[in-house]
C-alpha cells in the first residue's frame, strides 16, 4: 500500500498543471474531480462549494451531470452539509446508515454505498467539501483520507483565486453594528480593565500550496524550527514572575512541544506529498484542529492549543509574516482579542499596555490562563463570536468579575464602569485593612476563615488576606499542567514549599482529584469515554485502583511534612471503607519510611470530602475515624439535584440557598460536633456573603474559600449577630419560604449585616 505522502504526491503532480493552465475555473474543477477519481479508483468524486450560504454541487465525476449547479444543501444538511458545518471528515462504509444522510434523486447516487468527504478549508472555515463514493461498501484507508485532505488544501487555493466562494470568511471584519454592546463570557482570571481592542492575528493565510522543490521547502522548515526554538528558550528565560510557580512548569511543557520530533516528522511527510513549507505546516495544523474538535477532554484539548500556538509561530517564521500585534508593538492601553493564545504568545506582549485578554475559547486549566494569572492580567474566555462582534480599535470595558465586556460603550456606560472600578478599588482597600482583624461576630463568636489553593504562588494569599490557613490545597493542579506524571521529588518539593510558606498556619492537602472530566493525557485513557464523567471513575475511586500513583503522592506528602503536622484529605468518598483503604495506604507508606529511618510528620490528621450524599447516611461509621470533614458544595449540589453544573441550562437553576441544600447541611452539624470532628465548607458557596451567612446560621464555623472572598466574608462576619441568626435559620428551615434567598436578604438588611 502506498504511503499517504506518495498517494497525495501522485495527485498533486497532475494538479499542478491544471492549476497553472489558463482554462476557466469550472474546467479546472472538472479536471480535478477526474484526476482524484482516477487516482483513487473511485466511481464518484464531487466538489461542493459554499455560495450564498448554501453548498452547491460544482463538479462531479460519476454523479449525473444534470445535477451540477442544481443540487444544493444548507450547512448541516446531509452528509456534505454536516462536514462543512462541523469542519470534520466523514468516512462511512454505508452512507445511508448515517443519521444525517439526505438522498438527492437528481444525482443518481442511490447505487453508491461507501462515502468519504473532507472539508475544503479557507481561513479556518469550510468553504466547500471534496467527497468520493464507491458502489461497494467499504471504509476508506487512512492513506486515501489523508490524500483527500491534502488535495482539499490545494483546492482551497484554486477556488479562492477564482473567487468561486463567498468572501464572508475574512479574518478581520468590521462588526455589523457600531452600537454599544454587552457580551458575556466565562471568568478565567478576575479583574477589571479598560482599553482598545487589538486583534492578536496569529494566523498566516497560505497562498501557495504546491511545491516546486521539496528539498528547498524542507530546508526552510528546518531553519524555521531552529529560529522558533531559540525564541522559546529566550522567552522562557526572560519570564519574570518571581521564584517558583506552576507557570514555570507550563513553560517547560511548552518547550517540550517545541522539540517534539513527531510533530516535525509529520510536517516533513506533508512536504514529501508535494506541499510547500507553509502548506505542510498548515496541513498538519488542520489535522490537529480536527482532532481537537473531536476531543471531549478539556485538558488534552488545552495541550493541543499549545501545539496550535507553536504551529502559528512556525508558520509566521517560515513565511516571513511576523506581524502579530506583539511584534508590531502596542501603542495604547490594550484589550487583546484572540480565538486562543499559547503561553509564549502572551509573554511577548508589553505588560505595561496589555490590560486584559478576551478569548473565543479558553478554560480555567489552560496554560495561558495559568500564566495570565501569574502576570496579573484579567482574562475573559468563551466569548462567542467576539472577533465578529468587536472591531479593531473599539473601546472595551472588561469586567471579568461580572463575566462580561462592554464594546463601544456610551458615555453613561463609561461613567458607570469608572464608578464601579473606583468602588472596587476602595472596597479592596477596606478589605485589605481587615487582614489583621479576626472574623469575630458581634456576639463574640470566633469563626475560622481559610483559603483554597492549588498553585505554589497561591500561598501568598495567606499574608495578603490574613486567612487562618489553607483549608483545601488541590494537589491535582500540578498534575494538570504537567506533560508527564510528576515525579515524587517534584511533588515533595511543591508540598514542602507550601508548608514552609504557610509557617504555623495549617494546610489541608487533598489527594489528587483526577479522572472523569479532569482526565490526564499521559494516563491510560481506557475509562475516558464516560457518559457522565463527574459521577464516574475519578478522584479516590481512580486513586485506589491506581495504587502506585497514590503511594507516590503519599510518600511525597509524608516526607514533605517531616517534623510537622500533616493534614490529608481524600476526595469523593462515597462509603467509609473507601476512606479506610486510603488511610491504610498512607499508614503503610509511613511504616515503610519509618523502617528506612526517614524523618516523619509529628502527627497525621486524616479527613474526608463529603461530596457524595450517600456518605451522609453513614456518618456514624465514618466519624470515629476522621479528624475533620469538609463539604464540597460544588459537587454536592449537582449530585443532590441530579444537575450537571457544566450544563449552562442547569448552571443557575438550582440555588445554594434552597431548603434542600440547607437542610442537608444542617443534618451534619450536630453529629460532627458530638464526635469532636471539625466541619468545614469548601467551595464557592462559602465565598458568597449571603450564602456564608446562612452556613453560619446553621452552626458551621469553618469556611475555606477563594482568597478574593476572604475580605468580604470577614466584613460580613463582623457585622453579624450569630445567636439571632441561628434562631431565625431554625424557623426558616421548619417552614421554608418559597424565596429563601429573598427572606435571608431581608433579614440581613434589617439587622445591618454587610453583604457587599
Amino acid at each position: 500500500m502506498p504511503t499517504a505522502a506518495a498517494s497525495a504526491r501522485e495527485i498533486l503532480v497532475r494538479l499542478h498543471d491544471v492549476m497553472a493552465s489558463r482554462t476557466p475555473a469550472q474546467a479546472k474543477l472538472n479536471s480535478v474531480v477526474g484526476i482524484v477519481g482516477e487516482a483513487m479508483a473511485s466511481e464518484v468524486c464531487s466538489i461542493y462549494l459554499l455560495r450564498e450560504g448554501v453548498l452547491e454541487l460544482f463538479a462531479t465525476r460519476g454523479l449525473a451531470q444534470e445535477a451540477v449547479h442544481v443540487t444544493k444543501m444548507a450547512l448541516g444538511e446531509g452528509l456534505v452539509g454536516t462536514i462543512a458545518e462541523q469542519v470534520e471528515t466523514l468516512n462511512l462504509d454505508e452512507a445511508a446508515s448515517h443519521p444525517d444522510f439526505a438522498y438527492r434523486p437528481e444525482t443518481g447516487e442511490d447505487r453508491f454505498h461507501s462515502f468519504a468527504g473532507v472539508p475544503i478549508i479557507r481561513r479556518e472555515r469550510a468553504v466547500g467539501v471534496l467527497c468520493v463514493q464507491h458502489v461497494e461498501s467499504r471504509r476508506y484507508d487512512d492513506v486515501e483520507i489523508e490524500a483527500l485532505q491534502t488535495v482539499a488544501m490545494v483546492l482551497s487555493e484554486l477556488i479562492a483565486n477564482a473567487e468561486l466562494v463567498d468572501a464572508s470568511g475574512a479574518a478581520t471584519m468590521r462588526p455589523q453594528s457600531t452600537a454599544p454592546m454587552r457580551i458575556a463570557g466565562l471568568r478565567l482570571v478576575d479583574g477589571m480593565a479598560s482599553g482598545y481592542a487589538v486583534f492578536h492575528q496569529p494566523r498566516v493565510h497560505v497562498e501557495h500550496t504546491v511545491a516546486e522543490d521539496a528539498e528547498a521547502e524542507r530546508h526552510r522548515v528546518y531553519a524555521a524550527f531552529d529560529k522558533m526554538r531559540d525564541q522559546i528558550e529566550r522567552l522562557a528565560s526572560q519570564a519574570e514572575f518571581g521564584g517558583g510557580g506552576e507557570h514555570e512548569e507550563v513553560l517547560e511543557t511548552y518547550k517540550m512541544f517545541a522539540y517534539d520530533e513527531g510533530w516535525s516528522r509529520r510536517i516533513n511527510e506533508a512536504i514529501d506529498s508535494g506541499l510547500t513549507a507553509e502548506a505542510a505546516i498548515e496541513r498538519v495544523q488542520q489535522r490537529t484542529r480536527m482532532r481537537m474538535r473531536q476531543i471531549d477532554d478539556p485538558l488534552l484539548a488545552d495541550r493541543m492549543h499549545d501545539l496550535e500556538d507553536l504551529s502559528n509561530r512556525l508558520l509566521r517564521i517560515v513565511s516571513g509574516q511576523m506581524g502579530t500585534a506583539a511584534q508590531m508593538g502596542l501603542r495604547q492601553d490594550t484589550i487583546l482579542i484572540a480565538r486562543n493564545l499559547g503561553p509564549a504568545e502572551l509573554l511577548e506582549y508589553d505588560r505595561r499596555r496589555l490590560k486584559g485578554v478576551i478569548l473565543e475559547e479558553g478554560s480555567l486549566t489552560a496554560h495561558v490562563t495559568i500564566v495570565a494569572r501569574a502576570m496579573g492580567v484579567p482574562v475573559l474566555g468563551r466569548v462567542r463570536d467576539v472577533r465578529r462582534l468587536v472591531g479593531e480599535g473599539d473601546l472595551l470595558l472588561l469586567d471579568v468579575t461580572a463575566g462580561n465586556v462592554f464594546a463601544r460603550p456610551s458615555s453613561a456606560m463609561e461613567e458607570a464602569f469608572d464608578t464601579a472600578l473606583q468602588l472596587r478599588q476602595k472596597r479592596r482597600a477596606v478589605f485589605a485593612a481587615l487582614k489583621t482583624e479576626a472574623p469575630i461576630t458581634k456576639d463574640g463568636h470566633r469563626l475560622t476563615v481559610m483559603v483554597n489553593a492549588g498553585l505554589r504562588d497561591d500561598v501568598a494569599a495567606l499574608d495578603m488576606t490574613g486567612a487562618d490557613g489553607i483549608g483545601l490545597f488541590r494537589t491535582e493542579f500540578q498534575f494538570l499542567v504537567s506533560a508527564t506524571l510528576p515525579s515524587r521529588e517534584r511533588q515533595q518539593r511543591l508540598y514542602r514549599d507550601v508548608l514552609d510558606a504557610a509557617g504555623d498556619r495549617p494546610v489541608v492537602f487533598r489527594t489528587v482529584d483526577i479522572g472523569g472530566d479532569k482526565a490526564l493525557p499521559y494516563l491510560n485513557k481506557a475509562d475516558a469515554d464516560e457518559e457522565n464523567p463527574a459521577m464516574g471513575w475519578r478522584a479516590l475511586r481512580l486513586a485506589l485502583e491506581r495504587g502506585g500513583l497514590m503511594k507516590v503522592q503519599a510518600r511525597a506528602l509524608l516526607e514533605a511534612a517531616a517534623g510537622r503536622t500533616l493534614n490529608v484529605m481524600f476526595p469523593m468518598v462515597s462509603e467509609p471503607w473507601e476512606f479506610d483503604e486510603a488511610r491504610a495506604l498512607f499508614e503503610a507508606q509511613r511504616d515503610w519510611l519509618s523502617t528506612r529511618n526517614k524523618k516523619l510528620p509529628t502527627d497525621i490528621r486524616y479527613g474526608a470530602m463529603l461530596e457524595v450524599p450517600a456518605l451522609a447516611e453513614q456518618l456514624d461509621l465514618l466519624l470515629p475515624n476522621v479528624a475533620f470533614l469538609s463539604v464540597g458544595t460544588n459537587d454536592l449540589t449537582q449530585f443532590l439535584f441530579a444537575a450537571d453544573r457544566a450544563n449552562p441550562k442547569l448552571a443557575e437553576r438550582y440555588d445554594w440557598l434552597s431548603a434542600a441544600i440547607l437542610r442537608f447541611l444542617a443534618r451534619l452539624v450536630e453529629p460532627t460536633r458530638a464526635a469532636g470532628v471539625q466541619l468545614t465548607v469548601c467551595g464557592e458557596m462559602g465565598g458568597r456573603p449571603l450564602e456564608a451567612m446562612a452556613l453560619i446560621g446553621l452552626g458551621i464555623e469553618r469556611l475555606s474559600i477563594t482568597p478574593a472572598a476572604v475580605g468580604p466574608i470577614k466584613a460580613m462576619v463582623r457585622t453579624l449577630d450569630r445567636a439571632a441568626l441561628s434562631a431565625h435559620m431554625a424557623t426558616l428551615l421548619k417552614a421554608p419560604p418559597r424565596d429563601m434567598r429573598g427572606a435571608l436578604t431581608d433579614w440581613a438588611r434589617q439587622h445591618g449585616v454587610e453583604l457587599a
